[in-house]
């Protein structure tokens, strides 16, 4: 492979000696941290050295394990990258437990001292904003003796996770299934989406089944490590004093529980587009019976047209040319300067995302393999890369970040307009009508399932709070009356599907897949108002990449003219679902 397809790592770190001794610098920071315990904000003086301190410390660590998880994930099998990653985890959490008391010893302040403290140090003033909202946090904060508990706990509660990962992949044996050709293949993840595209109804089935009830066979394990992950952020809940679990989770991005209640009514009260979305499917596949294996396969003969990642390249600039020549410009950048880890390779692991920090570019990992839906991930995924690149260079470091709420919006974006590039600019009515049902295919994977998803979180987590044990049965039960009606009556909901939460790694997460149906209902509204030509539609937008998380994500979602306090986002959605299903009859 061409070095020039992988991501050019020494950007970071020449290797793994400079790496140590930026980890070395950055536990001796984190150590004159620790020894200003009981003055962190006895002065205004000592306040300015404890956050630029605290900044300076935050900054290494996160270079330090950017680098370990990149060299990591480009090599599994490799000994020393998954040391460093190790390595890195473990310093994140030491550091955790020895700054533990900072929040509590920074409560005893209020917000009459900190403005006095600004008066006298101008400099301060920066942090009036983070000020305002870790004080309304006060009565969240516990004692430093508590606090540093409780970063032990959410150590062990990670454990969860991984012995989920473990089963899943290291220890669990899926079976081998006899392919359309008489080839053998086994039903698990890896090869999951390949084998639920392919046109025999009967195969896909008998896939779905092998990998599903694979999981079925060791549902009492994967009842108890999500039950356990539940109990875990439930202690955490009521040991912060909040009202829920998902009180907590949503107050971490200032996003107002009525948000999430918000997507759950409006989809309920809009189901029928994919009721019927769902019939279409069976007739126009010619089924008897429509299993959840028959949702994948495409409704209109695949073209098989190939895409060289350099075609990807220039497709992707064109796409998201309206956004402005200055963004592509920087597109380009990525591009050229290996911004981007390409192609699959040995012990690399699967998937796409892009991550970074704040004193480097962005990076994109990707695992481009040729198909539409390659590109369609190499848009995504640089619609991340950017928002980090614009909120990095905008903002001062503790405003850079922007939240998970905010994070789907910029990568769903560039899909947007990717599919409509494609689609005005598709030479037969077979590749409109593939684009068509790709368009539907990605709505009901990202946002009604999603929203089914955040539907089942919320479900489980108030049934632990009433002291609901969560049962095999159960969760199994819940997430087959959640598919029924979220799909409709024509699709065949059995024990197999009922196992299907028992795959679902997000869950491990709490409350974090419902930012993906509010994500894309967002980047539809934005995107509507950009391809529209509505004024100032694009300039909205691009100051909306810019605010990281300088203000709380409505706010900052209203500068791009969205309000997701409102249904209408929701709404848009589900509009542009049902034309696209009417359009897509209209022409096959």
């Amino acid at each position: 492979m061409e070095q020039s397809m992988n991501w050019k790592l020494e950007d970071l770190f020449s290797g793994a000696e400079e790496w140590k001794n930026v980890l070395e610098k950055t536990k001796a920071d984190a150590e004159k941290l620790a020894r200003k315990k009981g003055s962190v904000g006895k002065t205004a003086q000592d306040l300015k050295e404890t956050a630029e301190l605290y900044e300076k410390m935050s900054r290494g660590l996160e270079t330090v394990f950017l680098y370990a998880k990149c060299k990591f994930d480009e090599n599994m099998a490799d000994s020393e990258s998954k040391n460093l990653y190790e390595t890195a985890v473990n310093t994140a959490t030491q550091i955790s437990e020895k700054l533990s008391f900072l929040a509590p010893e920074l409560m005893q302040l209020t917000p009459q001292i900190f403005e006095t403290y600004c008066q006298e140090i101008p400099a301060l003033g920066l942090y009036r904003k983070f000020a305002q909202d870790f004080f309304e946090k006060k009565s969240h904060i516990l004692s430093g003796e508590m606090e540093e508990l409780l970063v032990r706990l959410s150590a062990l509660g990670s454990s969860f996770r991984s012995a989920f990962d473990d089963l899943r992949v290291n220890d669990i044996i899926f079976p081998s299934i006899e392919a359309p050709d008489g080839a053998e293949i086994t039903a698990n993840e890896a090869n999951y989406q390949r084998a639920l595209s392919d046109p025999n109804p009967e195969f896909r089935l008998r896939y779905y089944r092998g990998l599903l009830n694979t999981y079925g066979q060791y549902i009492n394990t994967f009842a108890s490590l999500y039950y356990g992950s539940v109990k875990r952020t439930m202690f955490e809940a009521k040991s912060r004093r909040y009202s829920s679990s998902r009180a907590m989770s949503l107050a971490e991005n200032h996003v107002p529980e009525s948000v999430y209640d918000s997507l759950l009514q409006a989809v309920h009260e809009n189901q029928e587009p994919m009721y019927e979305y769902i019939a279409y499917r069976k007739e126009r596949l010619g089924l008897k019976e429509l299993h959840f294996s028959d949702l994948f396969v495409p409704l209109v003969a695949d073209t098989g047209k190939k895409y060289s990642y350099e075609e990807a390249k220039a497709i992707v600039l064109e796409a998201l040319r309206p956004l402005g020549d200055d963004y592509c410009a920087v597109l380009q950048k990525a591009m050229d300067e290996r911004w981007i880890d390409v192609y699959p390779a040995p012990n690399k692991d699967s998937g796409a995302y892009s991550t970074g920090d704040y004193d480097h570019h962005p990076l994109v990992f990707l695992n481009y393999t040729e198909t539409l839906d390659d590109v369609f991930t190499l848009a995504h995924e640089l619609g991340h890369a950017m928002h980090t690149y614009y909120s990095n260079q905008n903002q001062p470091y503790v405003y850079a970040e922007y939240t998970i709420f905010c994070a789907e919006v910029a990568s769903t974006l560039n899909e947007q307009l990717l599919a409509d590039y494609l689609y005005r600019r598709a030479e037969s009515k077979e590749e409109k009508a593939m684009l068509l049902c790709k368009q539907l295919d990605d709505l009901r994977s990202t946002f009604y399932r999603q929203a089914m998803f955040a539907d089942f979180e919320n479900e489980t987590h108030k049934m632990a709070e009433r002291s609901e044990p969560l049962l095999p049965s159960v969760l199994c039960k819940l997430h087959a009356d959640l598919n029924r009606a979220y799909y409709g009556p024509e699709l065949v909901v059995d024990d197999t599907l009922s196992y299907e939460w028992a795959r679902i790694p997000h869950f491990y997460r709490p409350f974090y897949v419902y930012q993906y149906a509010t994500g894309i209902s967002a980047a539809i509204s934005i995107s509507r108002r950009i391809l529209s030509g509505e004024k100032n539609a694009v300039a909205d937008y691009r100051k909306f990449l810019t605010t990281g998380g300088s203000d709380h994500p409505i706010e900052l979602l209203r500068i791009a003219g969205v309000d997701m306090a409102s249904k209408q986002p929701v709404l848009d959605t589900v509009t542009l679902f049902r034309d696209t299903l009417d359009r897509l009859k209209e022409l096959i």
